[in-house]
């Protein structure tokens, strides 16, 4: 009963997870987290108090060493400490899924409903593609629209066309295993066959070509991972597979549109540049710290030392995972938490075409076993050759999804070492460790993601309120509720800077809209700049805060220093020339035309900018 409780957590997990865009929004992980702590509970507390000793998989301590480092880069080496827990949950989640399949899920029946929920998962997923492809092309879950730069690729449950493709790729090859799977029925050839088929065309309609590398470098080295095979054998199957694709490639490349201008445009420009760009920052950073990184969830803000002239994209992330550990977390991060992978792949390496134990069934479950496993560990070589040129780690659902795969995968293998454990001391041990979880995860993990999601949704009111005039009513009960939201983002984790960033922000326009109380407004925007600057000092938009909050108080000389230190660290950003020239306008109308000049060599299409030197200019006439 306790398996079967724990195969429902997770699938809830996984398909709420997936069908709120991925997990991207930090209100959908509230919930996420939630039932990835429920799952974690009743599998220690089924293992605790069931009949025998406990044996724990030697496997399910990979993921440990990497999780203790990440609690030490975030509080000792991290500038960003917010960004860093946040990073770091999400390993954890990654790392509590594998666990408890791994630990939890050990029978044959729960184990092919687990999968058979990802697989289902899957349907659904190419069902919405289509629907975006075929019908609305803007459509989006949760009422979002699609971004213009995404039209005419599909995105299914996710925002990202490729995060589906990593979905799919992890799907794709144990349907095909189990549809050539030797002795395989009819039906079951003909069911698995039709589920790759339709998973593939799932993923042709995300017209990601990442992704499609991604899964035709894994399907043409499927044949040279089995060993028990004849060498030359596996090169001819190798061989044909490899021209099978090429053929299909060229088909889809003269006959369907969207895939040609995708091809031809990555053909004329040479290469991805604006992924060229956020890979040289990343090993940039890198070369900074080679061992620890510069810090865990410090990418985004440390990319701005990096950032060239008039790229304007907020990256987040590096777009290649392994990049991103690199330049977080070091030599020594990389190597710890990739660490998993590669030891699963080695192991899985000697044993494609092993027979399974007596114990497994008949030889027909025990082939169809085999095939599943050899399948997902091929899904699993698609998504992680994917991760060179994606961020699909730090997608919430493609984490669990990968997490889940790589535990089905490990499962199976008969690792030459486990520990067993006394009924009474396993009770105690885990017994406290089931309230340790429930502790940890009402006092401290809620909090934090329940501030995070107020803050997000503050901002997304607050950039919307921007664009208003002072004088839209509308503003008045849009500013309120963004006010709410971010004092109740600090009362619930004050540790969290961008949230008191934004409650600065929302003061500002405040004083905006309500000029008279420009001074007042001022007084709390620079208590709540002063706040986020206390957490951390490396990020310009809070020196940015500060800086037009001193100037509602008259505090000219402190503003200057202020915005001089937001272009230190970021002397790239048009949006800071264009405020430093805005607050320089009041003073030094030279100093002020001299900022916009930079402002506008990075951004020539700054309205802003444009409008403030005309009016400098009309002045001076």
């Amino acid at each position: 009963m306790g398996e079967w409780l724990v195969v429902g957590l997770i699938l809830a997990n996984v398909w709420w997870t997936t069908l709120c865009l991925g997990g991207y929004r930090p209100d959908t992980l509230i919930i996420s987290y939630g039932l990835t702590a429920a799952a974690l509970v009743v599998s220690i507390l089924a293992a605790a108090f069931g009949a025998g000793p406990v044996r724990l998989h030697l496997a399910g301590l990979i993921p440990l060493p990497f999780l203790l480092y990440g609690v030490a880069n975030v509080l000792w080496v991290t500038p960003v400490p917010w960004l860093g827990w946040w990073d770091w949950l999400g390993w954890v989640q990654m790392a509590v899924l594998f666990w408890v399949v791994l630990q939890g899920v050990k029978k044959g029946r729960p184990r092919w409903a687990l999968f058979g929920g990802l697989v289902l998962l899957g349907v659904v997923a190419v069902g919405l593609a289509a629907y975006q492809s075929f019908a609305d092309s803007g459509w989006l879950a949760m009422g979002r629209r699609q971004a213009a730069q995404f039209i005419g690729r599909s995105s299914g449950p996710f925002g990202i066309p490729n995060s589906l493709a990593a979905l799919l790729n992890l799907l794709v090859p144990p349907m095909i295993a189990l549809a050539v799977q030797r002795g395989a029925t009819a039906a079951q050839r003909v069911f698995c066959g039709y589920l790759a088929a339709l998973f593939a065309f799932g993923a042709f309609l995300t017209v990601s070509r990442g992704a499609w590398l991604a899964l035709g470098i894994a399907l043409v080295a499927w044949p040279l991972l089995r060993p028990r095979r004849a060498i030359w054998r596996r090169i001819g199957w190798s061989a044909g597979v490899a021209a099978a694709l090429l053929l299909l490639a060229t088909v889809l490349y003269h006959q369907v549109p969207r895939i040609r201008d995708r091809v031809d445009t990555l053909l004329r420009q040479r290469s991805e540049t604006s992924r060229v760009i956020l890979w040289r920052a990343g090993w940039s950073l890198f070369q900074e710290s080679p061992l620890l990184g510069t810090g865990a969830g410090s990418y985004d803000v440390r990319f701005e030392k990096y950032r060239p002239e008039r790229f304007w994209d907020r990256p987040r992330w590096a777009h290649n995972d392994y990049l991103n550990t690199l330049s977080d977390y070091g030599i020594l991060g990389l190597l710890l938490s990739f660490g998993l992978a590669v030891v699963v792949a080695w192991r899985m390496r000697f044993h494609l075409g092993s027979n399974l134990a007596a114990s497994e069934g008949d030889q027909r479950k025990a082939a169809r076993l085999r095939a599943l496993r050899g399948g997902l560990l091929v899904g699993c070589l698609a998504f992680a050759l994917q991760l060179v040129v994606d961020f699909n780690l730090k997608i919430p659902a493609l984490a669990q999804t990968v997490a889940i795969a790589a535990a089905l995968v490990a499962g199976t293998l008969p690792w030459s070492r486990s520990w067993s454990i006394s009924q009474g001391l396993a009770r105690t041990i885990f017994g406290t460790a089931a309230v340790a979880v429930i502790a940890v995860t009402v006092l401290w993990v809620t909090p934090v993601v329940r501030a995070e999601a107020h803050r997000h949704e503050a901002r997304r009111l607050l950039d919307q309120l921007q664009r208003l005039s002072p004088a839209d009513q509308a503003g008045e009960v849009r500013w309120r509720e963004i006010h709410r939201r971010l004092r109740l983002a600090v009362s619930l984790d004050s540790r969290n800077a961008q949230a008191w960033s934004d409650l600065a922000d929302a003061i500002i326009q405040r004083a905006r809209m309500r000029p008279g109380q420009a001074r007042e407004l001022g007084v709390s925007a620079a208590q709540a700049a002063a706040r986020a600057l206390a957490q951390s000092e490396i990020v310009p938009e809070f020196w940015l805060m500060q800086g037009i909050a001193l100037g509602l108080l008259d505090r000219s000389d402190e503003a200057e220093t202020s915005f001089k230190r937001a272009l230190e660290l970021a002397p790239r950003r048009h949006d800071l020339w264009y405020y430093y020239a805005y607050h320089l306008s009041f003073r030094d109308h030279d100093a002020a035309r001299r900022a916009l000049v930079t402002c506008l060599r990075l951004d020539p299409w700054n309205e802003q900018a444009i409008a403030l030197q005309k009016h400098l200019d009309l002045g001076t006439r």
